[in-house]
């Protein structure tokens, strides 16, 4: 199982300092052995500060090893897939190594209206911008009527091509991840729901002769004292941490975690993609180095 960092974007630091330790995650990530590093999308956010993908991936690939691989998670429904694609397609020529670009549908309503994207069909639009992206990786010209292109093209294709990873959680997303060839990113699926939803997955897989890829995320505190890191992951969480719930982190020493994530590799999950909580910059850059050493 690889272990990969979904570096988060948002901080309550001052901006040059927020910036020069998000950099420094993704150093400890690069000399801890981390396998895959990625940037999540979010967009008019208020109250925190958060670094845009696009220009965040393209300097931190600067400090990243170039046969790693890496990628940015995109809100489709946001995004022009023209755009979409040229953004990637620059991303992908300047990395070396795989590239992954992860997709979903996104939750918050406020933050399309804020956009001028309506929340109805996001499904269908995602599956559309995807065709329309793959189509002008594959040198085509390109029309949608549902995203008012005509006769687009593009010239700057990812090299080696892209991993699509999509998330989901509805029986709907999953089939449409294994019907597209793409890795079903489960997110924080807790452990007690994983199992049947991934068969489903791998079932859909087998239907569509595509071969079935299953990351999953984690929050993480990891310390050499454990003591430590759970009693900073439960304050964290009581404080309203992301609204989520325990069970969506692991905590306490390497030792801890691994035991914590050994149900995730027994039920063959491909890959662990770990966030670090922000609790401080000596918190989030022990938890990396310490994660980096976890067995595979």
């Amino acid at each position: 199982m690889r272990i990969g960092l979904s570096a988060s974007s948002t901080s309550s630091l001052p901006s040059r300092h927020a910036a020069r330790h998000l950099l420094d995650r993704v150093r400890a990530a690069r000399t801890a052995g981390i396998d895959t590093l990625t940037f999540g999308d979010s967009h008019n956010r208020s109250g925190v500060r958060y670094f845009q993908n696009v220009p965040t991936l393209a300097r931190s690939l600067a400090e990243w090893d170039p046969q790693r691989p890496a990628g940015c998670l995109f809100l489709v429904p946001m995004w022009n897939p023209v755009l979409l694609a040229e953004q990637v397609g620059t991303l992908a020529t300047f990395h070396d190594g795989p590239f992954i670009v992860q997709t979903g549908l996104g939750g918050d309503a406020a933050s399309f209206a804020r956009f001028g994207v309506a929340v109805e069909h996001r499904g269908r639009a995602l599956e559309e911008a995807i065709r329309v992206v793959q189509a002008l990786f594959a040198g085509e010209t390109v029309s949608s009527p549902m995203f008012g292109i005509d006769g687009a093209s593009f010239e700057l294709v990812p090299p080696d091509g892209v991993r699509w990873w999509i998330g989901a959680m509805s029986s709907d997303g999953i089939r449409r991840a294994a019907r597209l060839g793409a890795a079903w990113y489960a997110a924080h699926a807790p452990i007690d729901v994983l199992p049947d939803l991934q068969r489903r997955y791998l079932d859909a897989c087998d239907d569509h002769g595509t071969a079935p890829f299953v990351a999953v995320r984690r929050e993480a505190v990891v310390l050499d004292d454990g003591d430590r890191a759970r009693r900073l992951a439960a304050q964290a969480l009581a404080a309203g941490y992301r609204g989520m719930s325990p069970e969506m982190v692991v905590a306490g020493t390497p030792e801890d975690v691994a035991s914590q994530l050994a149900p995730l590799a027994d039920l063959g999950i491909d890959e662990v993609m770990v966030r670090t909580m922000g609790i401080s910059p000596d918190v989030d850059l022990e938890t990396i180095t310490l994660v980096g050493g976890l067995p595979r």
